[in-house]
């Protein structure tokens, strides 16, 4: 038995040693298994820098400028994915007001691509189910991200009213996905008007910016994830000076437009990568 035992432990080791060697090569052959890694490490990235960050973010209190160290922690994974930013029209966001930038959204790579243009003294408006993401609910609260309750018209409203004030008194940038949810078909989803709500009722501008499609390089559904690159366009601001908010629905065809119009361009461009 003594011989028996020696025997298991022996195979026991030959297969713990075994094991990296199969993932490895899953890594290395199987596209599904691949994707399911990179995800995984994603989360996880962004599951430790909040952890890490959290305290030191605490320190300074909630405030827009831990967006900073939520900015720089996200900023390397471009790197480790092998996905190369090229963003066009960035100048346009040079202005000293405060204004609202209406993104499309695709996956949470979009974080990636948010890191990437967001500038000093602007904070996403998110949904308000991230606040119970642990350490990383916390981080965002402490970065004065602006949370949101979707299935409570009431609260939304209430929420934009406020940040609407909070704009103008604080100088402060907000970032909307007016999607609302993710969407990686060719077409955009119709666009919630909240962001154009809140640019109407702090009277500042919009500037819509447009990822490219990532299909080259990811896709949830395909479950392929390998290196490409990504266009970020920043469109030319759309003024709100003088409207009022029964030009909205108006405003947000308008500028859904323009953004369908130029993702359909970059569509083509990328089909032919």
């Amino acid at each position: 038995s003594c011989k028996g035992s020696t025997m298991e432990v022996v195979l026991l080791h030959g297969l713990l040693l075994l094991l990296p060697l199969a993932i490895l090569l899953l890594y290395r052959y199987n596209a599904t298994f691949r994707y399911f890694c990179k995800v995984a490490f994603f989360n996880c990235w962004i599951l430790a820098m909040a952890t890490l960050l959290s305290p030191f973010a605490a320190l300074r209190g909630r405030s827009v400028e831990n967006m900073k160290l939520l900015r720089a922690a996200i900023l390397p994974l471009k790197y480790f994915y092998g996905i190369k930013m090229q963003v066009q029209g960035s100048e346009h966001l040079n202005i000293k007001e405060p204004y609202v930038i209406v993104c499309n959204h695709q996956a949470s790579l979009d974080l990636v691509g948010m890191a990437e243009i967001i500038p000093d003294h602007c904070v996403p408006i998110v949904k308000k189910e991230l606040l119970y993401l642990g350490t990383v609910g916390w981080a965002c609260w402490l970065s004065g991200m602006i949370f949101i309750n979707r299935h409570k018209r009431e609260d939304a409203i209430n929420v934009i009213s406020q940040t609407a004030r909070t704009m103008r008194r604080e100088n402060l940038r907000v970032l909307i996905f007016p999607e609302g949810t993710r969407n990686q078909e060719k077409s955009m989803l119709p666009f919630k008007r909240g962001a154009f709500h809140l640019a109407v009722q702090a009277q500042v501008p919009i500037f819509p910016v447009v990822i490219s499609p990532y299909w080259n390089f990811f896709s949830s559904k395909d479950k392929k994830f390998t290196s490409g690159t990504c266009t970020i366009r920043v469109l030319p601001k759309v003024e709100t000076w003088g409207l009022s908010p029964k030009d909205v629905p108006e405003l947000t065809e308008t500028v859904r437009q323009a953004m369908a119009d130029v993702l359909t361009e970059m569509s083509a461009n990328h089909c032919g990568d």
